[in-house]
């Protein structure tokens, strides 16, 4: 019994020096408590604020219903002839190269209904070059598909299906998202149908150079017209979204996908839209007039940077220094200057030649601006009125295609002395041939010499063309010739 006492006296001592230990040493600090508190933590990233004040996750299921109905999948044949050698980035970055290829070419990419008569706005090179274009809806109904404009400055077109009562996306001002807004973008990436991704716009004013163009304009070198003002955005982006749909949380079109930024081809973390303000001037002109309606101010301009600033012994960092004008510039005409730094046009601030581009970009001919320059330290308003391309005031429609222009055809007379050597007669050789039905339905090759059309002997390129203008659309013509290389006769044949 007595070691039984000394037993419990000694924990009970224990017990004690244990207690006191604790309190002397541990300074309060005793007590672990785990807190539980009603809902989950919450961040701005992945929740917001509904109509109650009250903090909800973000729920795109309503926006990406809406949309995907909008959004159509876009089938471009080639028919059967020689794919040659693609010189357009576009293309050959989402589909690849297709150097001679034979039997019919494809390409597939997206597009969003804009407005329920059928109107779809898609990329050019979706549909550049296309002889058959097939519309596919989200209900996989199936529709051929009309082209109605394309404008290769912006890489955007329109075509159109005989359809009405169509689901389609209203337009929203691009100008007034902004950056770290969130957005879907929607398309049919590796003919994966209504694909809904989501993500933030990046950065906005974005020009990569991957829209090319051939003709003096605004820019930063005369010689491209392109118009590149694109809006980043890190939802991911792949081969088959272009010209899908880029929206605001609340269905509207901000944008026509066009882009990536990849080393692979692939989606690596950023894609590029047309805002929605270009995109809706370009459709409304390409419908209206079927070309479109672009104001030219007539300028080449640059970004002013810290080390142009020293160069040229500017004031600012910011805005478009202008290097050089167009023939015909209605900006100089109207007093503008090299070495003038536009910094406002009307109301828009001007930070970069790509904001000068733009704005410039959604303008028609006739338009009048007040252009804001600083001028070695002095700040001058000019009034502008802008011609087009043409340095006139007057729209321009449409170029209507003969049908020579259609086959793609340049030629030019042949040497007596080549024609004696290759025992002909007569002869007109190919000099040059674009991208037209010749190219995409025989095997013709440049330098091939016509001796003959059908029946009819030809010696000069006026009588070539005084033949192929009396056809009419769905005639049989045959070409026979040789080539100087392989002087054996060659015929081809096609229906104009």
């Amino acid at each position: 019994m007595n070691k039984f006492f000394q037993l419990v006296i000694a924990a009970i001592m224990g017990s004690g020096i244990t207690l006191v230990a604790n309190q002397w040493y541990g300074n309060g600090n005793s007590n672990v408590r785990i807190e539980h508190v009603d809902g989950v933590p919450t961040t701005a990233v992945a929740y917001t604020v509904n109509e109650k004040g009250e903090a909800v996750p973000l729920d795109f299921t309503g926006t990406a219903d809406k949309v995907t109905q909008a959004v159509v999948h876009i089938r471009s044949t080639q028919a059967v002839g020689i794919q040659r050698n693609s010189r357009d980035p576009l293309r050959d970055f989402f589909n690849g190269p297709s150097p001679m290829q034979r039997g019919p070419s494809q390409s597939t990419g997206s597009g969003v209904i804009i407005n329920k008569n059928g109107y779809i706005v898609t990329n050019n090179h979706v549909v550049q070059g296309a002889d058959i274009v097939e519309v596919t809806l989200s209900d996989n109904s199936t529709y051929k598909a009309e082209v109605i404009g394309t404008d290769p400055d912006t890489d955007l077109a329109v075509i159109k299906v005989n359809n009405k009562d169509l689901p389609y996306l209203s337009f929203v001002d691009s100008d007034q998202s902004k950056v770290g807004q969130w957005v879907l973008a929607v398309g049919n990436p590796f003919n994966l149908n209504s694909t809904v991704t989501a993500g933030i716009i990046s950065a906005k004013g974005r020009n990569i150079n991957i829209i090319n163009s051939n003709s003096r304009s605004e820019g930063e070198q005369l010689g491209n017209t392109a118009i590149e003002s694109f809006i980043q955005t890190d939802a991911a982006i792949n081969p088959g979204n272009s010209g899908g749909a880029l929206v605001s949380l609340d269905g509207g079109l901000l944008g026509i996908n066009t882009a990536i930024a990849s080393p692979t081809g692939a989606y690596s973390g950023y894609g590029f839209a047309v805002p929605s303000n270009i995109v809706s001037k370009v459709v409304e002109d390409l419908i209206a007039y079927g070309a479109v309606q672009r104001g030219w101010l007539g300028v080449t301009v640059q970004n002013v940077t810290s080390d142009l600033a020293k160069q040229e012994m500017l004031d600012r960092n910011e805005g478009a220094f202008i290097v050089d004008f167009a023939d015909n510039s209605s900006a100089k005409e109207a007093g503008l200057q090299k070495g003038d730094v536009v910094i406002q046009l009307d109301d828009a601030e001007i930070k970069s030649s790509t904001a000068l581009i733009e704005y410039i970009g959604r303008k028609r001919p006739g338009d009048k601006i007040g252009v804001k320059v600083d001028r070695k330290g002095k700040i001058v308003t000019v009034p502008v009125t802008l011609k087009n391309r043409n340095g006139e005031l007057s729209t321009i429609n449409r170029e209507e295609k003969d049908a020579i222009a259609s086959l793609g055809l340049s030629m030019e007379d042949v040497d007596q002395k080549i024609l004696n050597r290759l025992e002909l007669k007569n002869g007109v050789r190919v000099s040059k041939l674009d991208n037209g039905k010749l190219a995409r339905y025989t095997e013709m090759r440049e330098g091939f010499i016509i001796t003959h059309i059908d029946d009819q002997a030809v010696k000069t390129v006026k009588e070539v063309n005084e033949i192929l203008n009396k056809k009419k659309e769905g005639d049989l013509v045959t070409f026979s010739g040789i080539y100087e290389d392989f002087p054996r006769e060659y015929i081809y044949a096609l229906r104009m």
